[in-house]
C-alpha cells in the first residue's frame, strides 16, 4: 500500500543554507513589504513542524490588486538583486487574490484582507511561531 502524502516529499527543503528570522532573504522580503505599503505583516516560523513545506512562511496584506501584484513584482526583484536568489515557483498572478511566492525555504503570500480572513492561514499554522513585524 502506498502513502497517499508521499506526493508531499517530492520537493525537499534546502539544507545548504540554515535560515534564521534574522537571514538576509526574510529581511529583504520584508522590507520590500514595508516599501511598497503591504500592511500586517507576519512571519510564521515551521521549522519545529515535520509536515511543514518550508521553514518560513510570510503572510501580508495588500489593499487592492494592483498593489497586490506592485509588492510581489518588488520582491521578486529585490530578493534577486540583492540576494540572488529566484522565486522556485509563484502563483496567483492572474486571480490577483493572493499571490504565493515560493523560494523553497520561504514561502511568501500576499493577499488581499478578505481573502486571508478567508483562509486564515495564521491559524491553519497556529503551531508555529509567530512574529508580528511593524514598519521602521
Amino acid at each position: 500500500m502506498t502513502n497517499n502524502l508521499s506526493v508531499l516529499n517530492t520537493r525537499k527543503k534546502s539544507t545548504i543554507t540554515k535560515l534564521t528570522k534574522s537571514s538576509k532573504i526574510i529581511k529583504t522580503i520584508i522590507d520590500t513589504i514595508y516599501e511598497r505599503k503591504g500592511e500586517n505583516v507576519i512571519s510564521l516560523d515551521l521549522r519545529k513542524i515535520p509536515e511543514a513545506v518550508a521553514d518560513f512562511f510570510i503572510v501580508c496584506e495588500a489593499n487592492n490588486p494592483t498593489l497586490l501584484k506592485a509588492i510581489a513584482d518588488d520582491i521578486e526583484h529585490e530578493v534577486k538583486e540583492k540576494c540572488g536568489e529566484n522565486a522556485y515557483k509563484h502563483e496567483g498572478r492572474q486571480a490577483q487574490q493572493w499571490i504565493l511566492i515560493d523560494y523553497v525555504n520561504v514561502v511568501v503570500h500576499i493577499m488581499l484582507p478578505e481573502t486571508r480572513k478567508f483562509y486564515q492561514l495564521e491559524e491553519m499554522w497556529s503551531d508555529a511561531v509567530s512574529t508580528e513585524h511593524k514598519d521602521k
